[in-house]
């Protein structure tokens, strides 16, 4: 049997060890698809977090992603996004991250890893000549409620059916999904809907310019919930450095500004 000098195997180990530093150096710079930028998809109908101002996109992502970035020394290129693609548009390489006002579910972090930047809750939107005004999630037993189509709210108003509503006699929740948000509100302006829920900033912005047709029924926020940052599925070098920028900016004094002017939660410093 042929056995190599003991030069040959330190050379062939050499390589060995090589390729093995190489492809760590490899895989540490493959944290985003082009070196030096980052593509970050958005779903941009969804004021106050990402809207359309003129050709600019506006609103606390794009802001938030603007200072991450320059923390992380990367170009952002901002993508607008279907919904349905967004988390699942990072598992094909169409895009490093979404920032998009994503709640952080079991669901989004089975197939994608998150990284916490503001909570919050939904606020209940119903047409202002509405004679049901429901003020918790409760009061939506036997209504027919919008919803965007994959929110996190469709699995939850179906729990509320099967665990409150029905137990105490009421009737189940009627859920309507939709494309995009604003879809859903040309619904309740409508009437094809009875009550809708979103995120309290982007309800507040979408009753706001309603011209008065639509407003806010629930006095307090419902489901109070984290959003999240999402990377692909053990890009754990982005993930790093998405928290390190977060606590960066946290300690400047940017973050606290930022949350403060879109009327958001702030999440912990690490």
């Amino acid at each position: 049997m042929f056995k190599p000098s003991t030069t040959a195997r330190r050379i062939g180990l050499g390589l060995v060890f090589s390729s093995t530093l190489l492809g760590t150096a490899l895989q540490a710079q493959a944290q985003t698809a082009v070196p030096g930028a980052i593509k970050v998809a958005m779903e941009v109908s969804y004021p106050p977090f990402e809207s359309y101002e003129g050709d600019k996109i506006v609103g606390f992502d794009p802001e938030l992603t603007a200072l991450l970035a320059r923390e992380m020394k990367l170009k952002p290129t901002l993508v607008d996004t279907k919904f349905a693609s967004l988390v699942l548009g990072l598992g094909g390489g169409q895009h490093d991250t979404v920032i998009s006002g994503l709640y952080i579910t079991d669901e989004r972090t089975a197939i994608a890893d998150a990284v916490p930047y503001a909570s919050t809750g939904a606020l209940i939107m119903v047409a202002k000549d509405s004679a049901a005004q429901p003020k918790t999630e409760n009061d939506l037993c036997g209504m027919k409620v919008g919803l965007q189509a994959g929110t996190s709210w469709v699995k939850k108003l179906a729990t509320l059916s099967t665990e409150y509503c029905k137990p105490n006699g009421k009737a189940a929740v009627t859920v309507a999904e939709f494309p995009t948000a604003p879809e859903v509100s040309q619904a309740l302006m409508s009437k094809n809907v009875q009550a809708q829920l979103e995120v309290a900033a982007a309800a507040k912005a979408f009753a706001g310019k309603s011209n008065g047709r639509i407003v806010i029924s629930s006095p307090a926020p419902v489901y109070l919930q984290t959003l999240g940052i999402y990377v692909k599925k053990g890009n754990g070098a982005l993930k790093g450095d998405f928290e390190k920028a977060m606590a960066a900016i946290q300690k400047s004094g940017e973050y606290a500004a930022l949350i403060k002017k879109y009327d958001l939660t702030p999440v912990a410093a690490k």
